[in-house]
C-alpha cells in the first residue's frame, strides 16, 4: 500500500500531461473538453518544434560522444595512473553535478563570450559537455573497480601495444559502464534548459528551451504533446540502458561458469 502511494505521489504530476496533450481545446485546462491529435500534428507540422526537436538531437548525439570520449579517457587516467590525491582530483571533476546550473551557465555564458562561442551550437555542445562528462567519468570509474589489471599486463606481455589493449582488452570489459555513461550525457544534454538560455540564440532553440518560450508566450497544449514525447524519449533511454545492463550480465555470467569449470 506505502509503495502505491509513494509510486501515485512521483507518476501523478508526469500522467497529467497525456490528457492535456490530447485536449481539443485551445487552452491548458483540467478537465479536458474532448479528445483530439491535433497538438501532436501541431508539433509535427511547425518549423519551430521540428527546428528545436533536430537541434536537440544533434546537439545531444555530439555531447554524448565529447563527453564521453573525455570521461572515459579520464576515468581511466586516474584508474591507471599512480598519484596522490585520486579522490581530491575526483571531485574536482565532478564539481559540475553539485554546482547550482545557473553558476555554470553564468560563467560558461562570460568564458564563451570572449572566444565567440555564445550563440553557436558548437558552444552549446561544449557547454552540456561540461556538465556532462562527470557523469561519464564516475560511472566508467565504477565499472573499472572491477577490472582486472594484469590482464594489461598480459597483453603488454604478449606485445599488444597500448592501444591495441584499450581497444581489445579494456574497452570490451568496460563498455557496460561506457554505455550507461553516454545515455546519461545524452539524457542530460536532451533535458538542459538553464545552459541552453544563456548560450542559445533563437536559432539554436532546443526543445527545453522552446517548450519554455511556448509556455512564456502561448500556453499552447502543442507543450503538453512535446512533453509527452520526450517521456517517451525518457522511457526509450531507460529501456537501452536495461537493455545494455541486460546483455553485460549475460555476457558475464557465461564467463565467470568458464573459469569455474576451468
Amino acid at each position: 500500500m506505502t509503495t502505491l502511494a509513494v509510486l501515485a505521489f512521483l507518476v501523478a504530476p508526469i500522467a497529467v500531461v497525456f490528457p492535456l496533450s490530447l485536449s481539443s481545446g485551445e487552452l491548458l485546462t483540467l478537465p479536458v473538453p474532448g479528445y483530439s491529435l491535433r497538438w501532436y500534428r501541431d508539433f509535427f507540422t511547425s518549423d519551430q518544434w521540428l527546428l528545436a526537436t533536430r537541434n536537440s538531437f544533434v546537439v545531444g548525439i555530439a555531447t554524448a560522444f565529447v563527453a564521453t570520449s573525455l570521461g572515459t579517457l579520464g576515468a581511466l587516467g586516474i584508474f591507471l595512473g599512480r598519484f596522490r590525491g585520486k579522490a581530491l582530483l575526483v571531485g574536482i571533476l565532478a564539481t559540475p553535478m553539485v554546482v547550482p546550473v545557473v553558476v555554470t551557465a553564468a560563467a560558461v555564458y562570460f568564458a564563451f563570450a570572449l572566444v565567440g562561442l555564445n550563440n553557436t551550437l558548437t558552444g552549446l555542445v561544449l557547454a552540456h559537455t561540461v556538465l556532462s562528462v562527470p557523469y561519464v567519468l564516475i560511472t566508467v570509474l565504477a565499472t573499472l573497480q572491477t577490472f582486472d589489471r594484469n590482464l594489461l599486463r598480459a597483453a603488454a606481455t604478449l606485445g599488444a601495444p597500448p592501444h591495441v589493449a584499450f581497444l581489445r582488452v579494456v574497452l570490451p570489459s568496460i563498455a557496460p559502464g561506457v554505455a550507461t555513461g553516454a545515455l546519461f550525457a545524452f539524457a542530460t544534454s536532451f533535458d538542459e534548459l538553464v545552459v541552453a538560455l544563456f548560450v542559445a540564440s533563437p536559432a539554436q532553440f532546443t526543445l527545453p528551451r522552446q517548450m519554455f518560450a511556448g509556455l512564456r508566450e502561448f500556453l499552447s497544449p502543442t507543450i503538453a504533446a512535446a512533453a509527452v514525447l520526450l517521456i517517451g524519449c525518457s522511457i526509450v533511454l531507460l529501456a537501452l540502458n536495461e537493455w545494455v545492463r541486460a546483455r553485460a550480465t549475460g555476457r558475464a555470467l557465461p564467463s565467470a561458469t568458464t573459469e569455474q569449470r576451468g
